[in-house]
C-alpha cells in the first residue's frame, strides 16, 4: 500500500488547545453556543431541560411562514383577514406584544410577518395561522408535526405566541436546531430578522433584540419573555466566514441576557475556529494504474468536512493511503484508498481516497500483459 504524508499548520493566530479557557458562566436556567456550520456544541448547560420559550415560539411561526412562501403556496403581498380572535384588541393578549392590527384594517403577509420577528406581535401569529391553517389549533398541529419532523424531541406547542401553558415547552437544543434550520432553508426570508424597527399602524416599534444595534456581527433571531419563562435570546453572529448561534434561556433581565449572550459569542469566536484540512481536487498523490490507458492515477478528495477546533498553532497531518492494486476502468469520485487525519497523533477522521479523473481500460493485449505481471508480483508478497 503506497502512503503520502503532508503536514499543514493550521493557525497562525492560535496558541496551544490545551490553554483554552473555561467557557463563561452565564446566570441563566438553560444556555447553549453552537457551530452552525459544524454543529459543534461548544458551551452547554441544560440544553435539554424542557422550558417555556416565551415568543421564541414565534421562530416555528415564522418557520412555517417562510415555508410556505418559498413554497410559492403564499405571497407576502397576500391579504388576509383580521377576526376578533386575532384583533389586538383580543383580552387573551392583555398587557402582551403586539402588531397592533384591527378588524377591517389592510394587512399583508408581509406585514404580519415582519409583525411577528421584529415587533413579536402574539396577534400577528394568530392572524398568519388562522390565514395558513384556518384556525389557530390547526395552525398549532402544524407547529407540532413541523417539530417532530425536525427532531425537537423536547418541543411541543399549545400556541402560536409563546404565552404560558403548562405543556408549552421547548429546549434550548431544539431552539438551535431551529434557529439553523431558519438561517439555512430560508435565507432570504431570515434577512427579516436584522431589521432593527418596523412601523404599523402608526405605530413604530424596535427590534428587542438589542444586539443588532450594538455588534454588527449579529444579524438575528429573537428575543422572548413572560414572567414564567424570564428573559430569552437566540441570536447568530458570523465572524470571518464563522457563524455561530447562541442560546439563551431563563435570564433574569433584558440587560443580562443581552450581556449573556454577548459573552458567550465573544468566547467562541476568540477561542475556536472552523477548519477544512482538506483541499477539494488537490491531488494527495498518484500510484500505478494496472490495465489502464494510463501508467499512473490521481487521489485526492471531492467532498471535505470542516472540523471546529480550539484556535491553535498544532499541525494538521495528513495520511493518503493508496489500495493495491488500483485497477482500470475507473470513473471520477471511485473509491481507491484512504485518507487520514491527524492532530498531534490522534484521529481526527477519515474518509474514503478518491479517483479525481476518469481512467478507461486499456486494449486487450495491454490488460493481459497487466494481468501477467500482476500475478507474477504476487509470487514474492
Amino acid at each position: 500500500m503506497l502512503r503520502f504524508v503532508f503536514l499543514l499548520l493550521i493557525s497562525s493566530t492560535g496558541f496551544a488547545a490545551s490553554l483554552v479557557p473555561a467557557p463563561p458562566t452565564i446566570n441563566a436556567d438553560a444556555y447553549l453556543l453552537v457551530d452552525y456550520a459544524t454543529g459543534e456544541v461548544l458551551v452547554a448547560h441544560n440544553v435539554d431541560e424542557r422550558l417555556p420559550p416565551a415568543s421564541l415560539t414565534k421562530l416555528m411561526t415564522a418557520y412555517i411562514l417562510a415555508e410556505e412562501v418559498d413554497a410559492g403556496r403564499l405571497s407576502l403581498d397576500d391579504d388576509v383577514t383580521v377576526t376578533r380572535n386575532s384583533w389586538s384588541q383580543n383580552p387573551t393578549f392583555r398587557g402582551s406584544s403586539l402588531m397592533w392590527i384591527e378588524p377591517g384594517k389592510p394587512v399583508t403577509v408581509g406585514e404580519l410577518e415582519k409583525g411577528i420577528v421584529i415587533s413579536s406581535g402574539n396577534d400577528a401569529t394568530v392572524a398568519i395561522a388562522e390565514h395558513i391553517a384556518g384556525s389557530e389549533e390547526a395552525f398549532v398541529n402544524l407547529m407540532n408535526n413541523y417539530a417532530d419532523e425536525m427532531g425537537l424531541g423536547a418541543t411541543h406547542f399549545e400556541n402560536t405566541h409563546g404565552l404560558p401553558h403548562p405543556e408549552h415547552l421547548t429546549s434550548a437544543r431544539d431552539l438551535a436546531t431551529l434557529a439553523a434550520a431558519t438561517i439555512r432553508e430560508h435565507p432570504q426570508r431570515y434577512e427579516v430578522y436584522r431589521e432593527q424597527s418596523y412601523t404599523y399602524n402608526d405605530i413604530t416599534q424596535y427590534n428587542r433584540n438589542h444586539l443588532l444595534r450594538e455588534d454588527p456581527s449579529v444579524d438575528g433571531l429573537k428575543t422572548g419573555y413572560t414572567s414564567v419563562a424570564g428573559y430569552g435570546l437566540v441570536a447568530s453572529a458570523e465572524r470571518d466566514g464563522m457563524r455561530l448561534i447562541s442560546v439563551v434561556l431563563g435570564s433574569n433581565s433584558t440587560r443580562s441576557r443581552k450581556a449573556e449572550t454577548r459573552a458567550l459569542l465573544n468566547y467562541g469566536f476568540r477561542f475556536y475556529e472552523n477548519v477544512t484540512p482538506l483541499k477539494l481536487d488537490e491531488s494527495l498523490g498518484e500510484t500505478r494504474l494496472w490495465k489502464g490507458n494510463r501508467e499512473t492515477i490521481t487521489g485526492g478528495v471531492l467532498t471535505s468536512p470542516t472540523l471546529t477546533m480550539p484556535r491553535s498553532n498544532a499541525t494538521i497531518e495528513v495520511v493518503a493511503s493508496f489500495a493495491d492494486p488500483v485497477l482500470a476502468p475507473l470513473e471520477r469520485g471511485d473509491e481507491i484508498g484512504l485518507v487520514q487525519v491527524f492532530q498531534d497523533g490522534e484521529l481526527l477522521f477519515e474518509q474514503p481516497l478518491q479517483v479525481l479523473e476518469d481512467a478507461e481500460a486499456a486494449g486487450f493485449f495491454k490488460r493481459l500483459w497487466d494481468s501477467f505481471k500482476l500475478w507474477f508480483s504476487q509470487l514474492f508478497v
